[in-house]
């Protein structure tokens, strides 16, 4: 009589990286319970390969061209709501945690904890349950004083060097409304200055390196 095998894991691995998809298709090589039955590099192709291979798990970077991994993940779970999606990310910024959160995914699991972690959180997320590290969950002054998606654009502009003149002719509001809204960001984050706002913003993953001039 033969033995009974149950189905394995389907996964499928969106990130723009090559050695990254390549370093986890190793490692789910070596589970036997788990099948990689696609890998892409951004977003709208992980869109596309969710329609076509209906996996039982998805792991998605956050950030890529093409479709970055949040609007992919809010796509995929309208598509189908019961999609389960691990965050894969080098970024453990609160902010990030919780738009992860926010948009639908199962668990978020750094990129630095691949090797330790990812295969046990893969077979958390396929049994039905969330796997939240609590070194990433956010406190609870970081979710009061969230910056709103206002105050995140005009955050991107400070970033990239635009004063208060340049930053209102970007966004056709007042100079004086840039102040009003600097000087609310300022407390939110705890900053002294625009500088230190900037580094708490890249810090909380509301900017990362491609927001920088």
């Amino acid at each position: 009589m033969n033995a009974f095998h149950p189905r394995p894991i389907r996964i499928l691995l969106a990130d723009d990286h090559y050695l990254m998809r390549e370093g986890v298709r190793l490692m789910l090589d070596t589970a036997p319970d788990m099948q990689l039955v696609a890998s892409v590099g951004d977003g709208a192709a992980a869109i596309d390969a969710f329609k076509q291979t209906i996996p039982d798990v998805t792991l998605m970077d956050l950030r890529m061209a093409g479709g970055d991994g949040l609007s992919a993940i809010a796509a995929i779970r309208r598509y189908a709501s019961f999609a389960k999606v691990v965050v894969l990310s080098t970024y453990n910024g609160d902010a990030l945690v919780k738009q992860a959160r926010k948009v639908g995914a199962s668990a978020y699991l750094l990129k630095s904890m691949l090797s330790e972690n990812m295969l046990a959180v893969i077979r958390l997320v396929h049994s039905g349950q969330q796997s939240w590290p609590s070194e990433l969950q956010p406190s609870a002054a970081s979710v009061k004083d969230d910056l709103t998606p206002r105050e995140c654009s005009i955050m991107h502009l400070v970033a990239r060097g635009g004063s208060n003149r340049e930053i209102a002719h970007e966004l056709g509001i007042g100079e004086e409304t840039v102040k009003t809204y600097m000087r609310s960001i300022l407390p939110k984050l705890g900053a002294n200055d625009r500088a230190h706002a900037v580094a708490i913003c890249m810090r909380r993953g509301y900017l990362d390196l491609a927001d920088l001039p």
